[in-house]
Order: structure tokens, then C-alpha cells, then sequence
């Protein structure tokens, strides 16, 4: 692999974490929407949301950023997959938090589940520690559906 450029690697770390805000900001007060929904068991508390997500995106960015400095032709179709799945996550808080509409952001997380599955193996043709690095993103969008679904049939 290419050097490590700091400033590269920040841009894709900081334009995923903005993607995270940008979204939380434009679905309103998610924590009090949340605290009245009947939830499935295993429910974490709300406050442990942001801290993953803050985490997952800067893995996120990371793994994108291992894949942008590639040499590896499928370089440029893994970011748009990347970019794809970053817009579907930043779609979904919007769908569930602001419009309240539980069923759509069921069909919203599934995209999204199978477009980091995706992005996920295109990634691990090109390097196999971008495509690791996403693993944790993705079991978490795995337990995330499972609340959703919980959501939507309970509520």
C-alpha cells in the first residue's frame, strides 16, 4: 500500500462522520421518539447509539480511504457501492426518526444490509482489511434490523 496521506485519510473519516451528523441533524429529536416505542428484547438504551455510530463511521471512512488508495481497477465501482450504502445509512434515521415510518425504514435497512454485504466482498477483492474492517459495521446493521423489525411488529 501507498503511503498513508493524513489529510486524504481525514476527508474520508470526517465526510463519513458529517454523512452521520447531517442525517441525525434532519431526523429531529430521535431520542424522544425512541423512548416511546414498545422495543423488542435486547434493546440497548438510546444514548449507545451515537457512540457506535461514531465508531462505525470512522472504520467506514477508513476502509474506504485503504480502497481510494488502491492501484486495483474495481477500485472506483467499490467507492460508489461505498457512497451507495454511505446515502441508504444516511437515509434511514430521516425515514425512521423523522417521518416515523417504521415499515419503509424496515425495507431501508435491508438495502442497506445488502449493500454493505456487497460493498463488503468488493471490498475484500481489493484489499481484505478494508472488507474486515466493515464486519462490525455490518453485524451491527444485522442487530440494528432485528430492533427495527421488533419496532415495526410491536408498535
Amino acid at each position: 500500500m501507498k503511503r498513508i496521506n493524513i489529510t486524504e485519510l481525514l476527508i474520508f473519516i470526517v465526510s463519513a462522520e458529517l454523512t452521520g451528523a447531517l442525517s441525525r441533524l434532519l431526523s429531529g429529536n430521535s431520542f424522544e421518539f425512541f423512548e416511546i416505542l414498545t422495543k423488542p428484547p435486547f434493546s440497548p438504551p438510546g444514548w449507545i447509539f451515537p457512540i457506535v455510530w461514531f465508531i462505525l463511521y470512522a472504520l467506514m471512512g477508513f476502509a474506504a480511504y485503504l480502497i481510494y488508495k488502491s492501484d486495483s481497477k474495481g477500485r472506483n465501482s467499490a467507492l460508489v457501492i461505498y457512497w451507495a450504502q454511505l446515502f441508504l445509512n444516511f437515509l434511514w434515521s430521516i425515514v425512521f426518526f423523522r417521518f416515523n415510518l417504521t415499515g419503509l425504514s424496515v425495507a431501508v435497512i435491508l438495502a442497506l444490509l445488502v449493500m454493505v454485504t456487497f460493498m463488503i466482498f468488493k471490498f475484500g477483492k481489493i484489499n481484505t482489511k478494508a472488507a474486515a474492517i466493515n464486519i462490525p459495521y455490518l453485524l451491527w446493521l444485522l442487530y440494528a434490523s432485528y430492533l427495527n423489525i421488533g419496532i415495526l411488529l410491536l408498535n
